[in-house]
């Protein structure tokens, strides 16, 4: 498994992050009726039990937020991807059928509010991340959105650069129907499911329906 480091800067401003690491192998095809049929659901559920004014107090939310403003970053202008995906289900926007991979995370982000970044093993340089803050001088084309002012976020780093944020991850290293080898990272900055229960629930869903050939797993703690 990669090895996880963590900077001076959020070991002291984030004491109690916790990561839950997954690895598996995989295939990524388009998302199935099955798989999309349980994503409509668990929307129809956040917006029975949410409104719009709630989402950002939810724990597991809150917590992303709070790491933001402590490294100087607005969470109204670059809001954690958890936040912004239930936002739109909140507003009847609805959110984009991709591909398998990509809407299981979104399907765990639905139902616990975490921030997951999910990457393509293979594009990773070397076997280490470090997790830093961002600064300016940093270079990091989100997916979908272009350049990314990262200064001040959460930011996964490998030997090349940055690789993900809570708010968005790097087009060099996303997911993509080629891709056999996933790195979920679960970033847990205030707890609202347990890890166990993430783990179960993305075992469940890799296995159902992305043909999970091997799966490992760690929780990391600052």
């Amino acid at each position: 498994m990669f090895e996880i480091n963590f900077s001076d800067r959020i070991i002291e401003l984030a004491p109690t992050l916790k990561i839950l690491q997954i690895e598996a192998e995989v295939s990524n095809p388009d998302t199935p009726d099955s798989l999309w049929s349980r994503i409509e659901s668990a929307s129809k559920i956040l917006k029975e039990k949410y409104e719009l004014s709630d989402i950002n107090k939810r724990a597991s939310i809150l917590g992303t937020r709070k790491i933001y403003k402590l490294l100087g970053k607005d969470p109204n202008r670059y809001r954690p991807s958890a936040e912004a995906l239930c936002r739109r289900i909140i507003n009847g926007k609805g959110i984009y059928r991709l591909t398998t991979l990509i809407d299981i995370i979104n399907l765990i982000s639905i139902e616990t509010g975490y921030s997951i970044g999910g990457f393509d093993a293979n594009k990773i340089e070397g076997n280490k991340l470090i997790l830093d803050a961002g600064s300016k001088e940093d270079n990091f084309n989100a997916i979908g959105r272009g350049q990314l002012n990262i200064e001040g976020l959460p930011v996964y780093r490998d030997e090349k650069g940055g690789i993900g944020t809570p708010t968005s991850d790097e087009e060099r290293t996303k997911l993509t129907p080629d891709t056999t080898k996933l790195l979920m990272l679960v970033n847990i900055y205030q707890e609202e499911t347990s890890p166990q229960e993430v783990e179960a629930m993305a075992k469940e869903l890799l296995s159902r329906y992305a043909n999970l050939t091997s799966f490992s797993s760690k929780l990391i703690k600052v």
